[in-house]
């Protein structure tokens, strides 16, 4: 016996509420609620009289599973080496961004039986899209179906290695009443295809479509269930794409992998550094090269800084791939620390190739940057300025120091300017000079000419 009964549920959080609420109380997002019906059962309760699957941690066998590798190296090594069998992957990102280029160029490369199960488009479809990324490969079977029922059935049937989803918002079970695309039909279609992934040893990859805020739709749940959650994302004015993964069981979740849109699909950009540089003025102020580290991967890029006098009462701060309140606290330490009087001028930072960089390494590029359009002097072009800076105007330390010095002067640079404290740990310089700075003012005086 089943009663049903309506809820409301926030399409951002998850948050549940008996009536329509116009604010989330949980995330505070607007217009976010939608009906969804829940159905209830009923049944009478039994006691489990089976026997329990318990080992000991230590009395158990542990087997290194055999990766299925995609054979493209960038999405790879975001993997951890490779698609895991028996695991669930996520790919989330813009309308339009590459997500379903990206999973039928993987799959023409698995060797391996591939099911490609599309609900957004027609069989010929698909087959013009592999001609147009020319893809030959008699190991994939495209299935266009949208019922979850079918789509499981031809799983056990055919038993394929890895079973592509495009997308998981137009998957629904007909035992729900609610559309697809809804909270509860997302959240049981990826339930049940996280068991079947488990039980038949198979991979399975996700395409999930995005908010407005670029955040994965659906619940909060969904990115829970999977194993490895990745975003795919890239500014529309490049050509650049980058994978990132956001949540990984089986492998680093700082690893990013790169790729450039051409006319018949995703490149892989192997040194990113020079594609990076490429476009880079060497006679202009307020360009400064640093480098930063993704993942286990050292990344030269080009840090530029535009300072002009404000003509209204509220100068602006304008950050494009850089943290705009990193960006104040930088601005307040070159003032009160290096005498720049900045409080009345208009700041626009940019990271060169649409790249946005969180780490604190990039500090020290970024002051000096500024520094050198606001005094209209030049920045050395043979030096990669790197350090966190803080507070008090001191330049701290920064991790694998190494492998920076390593990829500038593979580059091409012939200076570092790197924290004093990291000197000392410097195992190999391999023929750049390494100059070590304790504050902005020493390294301002150092990096400007």
């Amino acid at each position: 016996m089943s009663k049903s009964r309506i809820k409301f549920i926030c399409t951002n959080c998850g948050y549940s509420s008996l009536r329509w609420l116009g604010k989330c109380p949980s995330c505070e997002s607007w217009n976010s609620f939608t009906e969804e019906l829940i159905e209830e059962k009923k049944s009478a309760k039994k006691k489990f009289t089976g026997e329990l699957n318990i080992v000991k941690l230590s009395s158990s066998v542990h087997v290194e599973e055999d990766r299925i590798k995609t054979n493209i190296n960038e999405f790879d090594r975001v993997l951890g080496g490779g698609l895991m069998p028996g695991s669930v992957i996520l790919i989330g990102g813009d309308p339009g961004i590459g997500k379903s280029t990206l999973v039928m160029q993987a799959a023409s490369k698995i060797n391996g039986e591939v099911l490609y199960v599309t609900g957004e488009e027609s069989a010929n479809q698909i087959n013009l899209r592999a001609k147009r990324l020319k893809v030959y490969s008699e190991k994939i079977s495209v299935m266009t179906e949208t019922d979850l029922d079918i789509i499981l059935s031809a799983i056990e049937k055919h038993a394929p290695q890895v079973v592509i989803v495009d997308s998981i918002q137009t998957t629904y079970k007909p035992n729900f009443d609610n559309a697809p695309g809804t909270i509860t039909q997302i959240r049981e279609c990826t339930s049940e295809l996280m068991q079947l992934a488990k039980k038949k040893h198979c991979t399975i990859v996700l395409v999930g479509h995005v908010t407005k805020d670029g955040t994965i739709a659906g619940p909060k749940v969904l990115e829970h269930i999977v194993d490895t959650v990745l975003q795919f994302e890239g500014e529309r004015s490049y050509s650049y794409r980058i994978l990132r993964a956001q949540k990984n069981r089986f492998g680093s979740t700082n690893e990013i992998g790169i790729f450039e849109m051409h006319d018949d699909g995703l490149q892989e950009v192997k040194n990113p550094s020079e594609i990076f540089l490429s476009e880079r003025e060497k006679e202009i102020t307020g360009s400064v090269v640093t480098s930063s580290m993704e993942g286990t991967r050292p990344i030269l890029l080009e840090v530029q800084a535009l300072v002009t006098p404000s003509s209204y009462g509220n100068p602006q701060r304008v950050a494009t791939g850089f943290d705009y309140r990193r960006l104040s606290i930088l601005l307040a330490v070159l003032e009160k620390r290096a005498n720049l009087r900045l409080s009345a001028q208009n700041v626009f930072l940019n990271i060169a190739g649409g790249i946005r960089i969180d780490e604190p390494a990039v500090d020290l590029a970024v002051c000096c940057a500024i520094a050198s359009n606001f005094s209209n002097k030049f920045a050395r072009n043979d030096s990669v300025v790197i350090g966190e800076v803080g507070l008090g105007g001191e330049v701290r330390s920064v991790s694998n120091i190494d492998k920076r010095i390593h990829e500038a002067a593979k580059l091409g640079f012939n200076k570092v300017v790197i924290p004093s404290n990291n000197y000392k740990a410097i195992k190999n310089k391999v023929g750049v000079e390494v100059i070590a700075v304790e504050n902005i003012i020493s390294a301002i005086q150092t990096v400007l000419i």
